[in-house]
């Protein structure tokens, strides 16, 4: 299964201020990593790591060294996203609501506002590793697929968290059981049931090209290209006769290049120059940052589209649209200037 993206350590050191922020600035992106997975948004991870640091600053007097600094930050982290889900609607995509809309039917509505939280993206600038730990970025990437985040959200929280501390981050069934304050059984069941229902989901396996590929460097420069040019053509070179389409906050999406393209063509293209698309990078996947034309004629940040992109072509596209702040959470101007 996936590899760790941090090695797991037993050492049991004498916990003070300076040790408490060496280990918290060093296990950052680890951290962020994990909660993103749990919660199904980078910002509200951010925001739960930010909660874990004040925890762990108020309870440092009381660490007992019962466990590695490393496994105590996981549990007062697994703490805090926990009760977060509790509170929350599960994350979700148009694709994990509903079967995909039948062929010719009309342009995606708006799924009901405030029904549906929504599945969002992870810049992959906020985890950017250090120049030593190379091996652990590339096996973080499989971990944080976009496709493997939405599955996990429908995992009772427990076994989520499960399922992340033992397949992603290779802490001991021990280990687990003391981060999560239960058994080493109910850490074994619960991670049997969470493969069970993973396996159930039918979670594509086939493997993603890298962003760096030369291959899925083409194809995305195809994608921008039919965008920016409004060429339906080019939509066909680049999409697989299998590929999906669907995009946040309409509950509908698409399914087979023929539907893909028929949507795409009829009613988002427009003419030449209403899109801008910026290359960047989001879950370990090709991506970009999407500007649309306004009535003023200025490029305004519409939102933020991840790929799966295979050596046979791009076989998933999820936007995520109508989410200016995303821009701005990958690093990008609101507006462009032409």
């Amino acid at each position: 299964m996936l590899s760790s993206a941090g090695t797991v350590t037993n050492d049991v050191k004498p916990l003070d201020g300076p040790l408490l922020a060496a280990e918290l600035q060093r296990l950052r992106r680890e951290l962020l990593a994990y909660c993103y997975r749990l919660v199904g948004s980078a910002q509200e991870a951010e925001d739960m790591v930010q909660e874990t640091h004040l925890r762990a600053w108020r309870a440092l007097s009381g660490f007992q060294g019962r466990a590695s600094i490393r496994s105590w930050l996981y549990a007062i982290a697994t703490n805090v996203c926990l009760t977060s889900i509790e509170q929350r609607r599960t994350k979700v995509l148009p694709s994990g609501r509903a079967a995909p809309s039948r062929p010719g039917a009309p342009p995606p509505s708006h799924a009901e506002k405030g029904t549906v939280s929504w599945l969002e993206p992870l810049p992959d600038t906020w985890l950017e590793p250090a120049a030593s730990e190379p091996d652990a970025a590339i096996f973080a990437r499989e971990s944080l697929r976009l496709a493997l985040i939405a599955s996990l959200q429908y995992l009772p929280a427990r076994q989520r968290a499960i399922f992340i501390l033992r397949e992603a981050l290779s802490f001991s069934a021990l280990e687990t059981a003391e981060i999560l304050d239960t058994t080493v059984a109910a850490v074994k069941s619960g991670l049997q049931r969470a493969r069970a229902q993973l396996d159930r989901t039918a979670l594509e396996s086939e493997a993603l090209l890298e962003p760096t590929d030369a291959r899925a460097q083409e194809l995305l420069d195809g994608y921008i290209a039919a965008f920016e040019r409004a060429d339906v053509q080019l939509l066909v070179d680049v999409l697989r006769a299998d590929a999906t389409l669907e995009a946040t906050p309409f509950g509908d999406w698409r399914s087979g290049r023929v539907n893909c393209i028929d949507l795409l063509g009829a009613h988002v293209l427009g003419k030449p120059g209403d899109w801008r698309m910026l290359p960047t990078t989001a879950n370990g996947q090709s991506a970009v940052v999407v500007y649309q034309r306004d009535a003023a004629g200025t490029l305004q940040a519409s939102g933020v589209v991840v790929f799966d992109v295979t050596a046979t072509g791009i076989s998933r596209v999820v936007a995520f649209h109508h989410e200016p702040s995303l821009v701005s959470g990958f690093g990008f101007p609101r507006s462009l200037a032409d």
